[in-house]
């Protein structure tokens, strides 16, 4: 196959195939990633209601982040670009929307991003006028459920097209200028999305806000955490004490001049490379206190063998002399990339508490199976995640479901697994905007690297 060839996607349009580097060598690179993602577009929300101009310094650009700044632009917030330092891209200014202006339409395109399809549709009910939501095909089959029953438990008002009462994508939110907040019950266990978007927009609440949550238990606590570490950092007061209630008291948000952290888990596939190639990749500028999942990193490679260390801001890792199965639990967003590197390990392991992600860009648990089993893998579902034993693994191709982590975890295997193909690479720029370039660089990096038929190091047995 060529770099032109192509395959059907599931609505049988024809997408190009990328045929993923296949590691001749051992990688050794230095590799530094775009901002991150989950907190651009938080800090770009708070901006937004803040009580004067902010700055984001070395945000991320890329698709989901420009889809919020087209959302934010809609309701009336005014986002420049400015010379920042960073190498991916200018920096942001941010004037925040006024909720006292007169009422005025807006329509927002959430692509498939999450943070907009979830975060914004509260603070559109602090604006006055009409703003209509909608997205991708696969946006609509996403969990919004509890978002819209939470606005409509505070009182606005939210329409599906046929003046219904909507259960996901597309839906219009009536603006009034206010919400009076005060205490919330809902159920999160399907995002933790849910609970971050309410907790941004809470302070600007009348009563501020008491939210508390019932049912199972909320997946990716670090996401929530990350939220409240963002609003404190504004000088909004914010009491989680208590297990599954979050109170926030209402207030100004305090305008900021912020620099992003880098995507600790968008350097995830780079430092999986290490251990699928038996190399050695290392990433500067790691932070020594984040609220980023991505910090997980440090302790998942150790646990499959590798040698980790984060020295004066630089995270080394060294893959061992193979790479070992356990059990992973509560990986979140990481999990697609721990699951190329179980599919190469040489003892079983098993995945547990992810049954949320199959509601995220696509069922990932479903995907993961058939794209680690479509190459000759043994991976199978469980209830609440995956369970991958040791197998031979061969060429083929890696459909990515217009997921960037299903992408991404096609390029992992490719290092190992001579002849792997990824269906749409260009979906990672949902994230991580020149994905192949990058992936590319690191392997021009020290030891060559190519799409050879021999391997050394990890992963050439496989």
């Amino acid at each position: 196959m060529t770099a032109a060839a192509t395959t059907l996607d599931s609505a049988g349009t024809p997408v190009p195939l990328w045929p993923a580097p296949f590691a001749t060598h051992p990688v050794d690179a230095t590799v530094t990633v775009p901002g991150s993602k989950s907190l651009t577009n938080r800090y770009l929300v708070l901006a937004a209601l803040a009580d004067g101009p902010s700055r984001l310094r070395a945000p991320l650009h890329s698709r989901d982040s420009a889809l919020m700044i087209g959302a934010l632009r809609s309701l009336g917030a005014t986002i420049t670009e400015v010379p920042g330092e960073g190498s991916f891209g200018p920096d942001l200014e941010v004037v925040p929307l006024r909720q006292d202006a007169p009422p005025a339409p807006a329509t927002i395109d959430c692509g498939l991003a999450g943070t907009v399809m979830r975060f914004v549709p509260p603070l559109a009910a602090l604006r006055q006028g009409t703003s209509v939501f909608d997205g991708d095909p696969h946006a609509r089959q996403r969990p919004m459920g509890t978002i819209i029953e939470a606005l409509k438990a505070l009182g606005v008002v939210v329409t599906a097209d046929d003046g219904g009462t909507p259960s996901s994508l597309p839906f219009a939110v009536e603006g009034t200028g206010e919400v009076r907040g005060g205490h919330l019950v809902i159920d999160a266990s399907a995002s933790s999305q849910f609970v971050s978007a309410l907790l941004l927009v809470g302070a600007r609440f009348t009563e501020g806000l008491h939210l508390e949550h019932v049912g199972k238990p909320v997946p990716s606590l670090d996401h929530i955490s990350m939220t409240v570490a963002v609003l404190r950092e504004a000088g909004v007061s914010v009491d989680d004490s208590v297990p599954n209630h979050w109170v926030v008291a209402p207030g100004p948000i305090r305008a900021f001049d912020q620099r992003i952290e880098q995507d600790l888990s968008n350097a995830g596939p780079f430092l999986a490379a290490a251990l699928a190639s038996g190399g050695t990749v290392r990433i500067p500028g790691w932070p020594a206190n984040t609220q980023q999942v991505g910090d997980l990193w440090r302790s998942i490679l150790a646990d499959m063998g590798a040698s980790v260390s984060l020295t004066d801001g630089v995270l080394t890792v060294t893959a061992g002399s193979g790479i070992k199965g356990g059990n992973f639990a509560d990986t979140s967003e990481l999990a697609p990339t721990v699951a190329a590197l179980c599919a190469l390990a040489d003892t079983p392991s098993r995945l547990t508490g992810i049954g949320h992600l199959r509601g995220h860009e696509t069922d990932r648990l479903a995907a993961l199976v058939a794209e680690i089993n479509r190459l000759g893998g043994d991976a199978e579902e469980t209830s609440d995640g995956l369970v991958i034993r040791p197998a031979a693994l061969h060429a083929g191709v890696v459909h990515s479901y217009a997921d960037h982590r299903m992408a991404t975890a096609g390029a992992i295997l490719g290092l190992a697994v001579a002849g792997v193909e990824v269906e749409d690479i260009a979906t990672t720029a949902k994230t991580m905007p020149d994905f192949p370039d990058l992936w590319t660089a690191m392997l021009a990096q020290g030891s060559p690297a190519g799409t050879g038929t021999e391997g050394t190091g990890v992963g050439a047995q496989h």
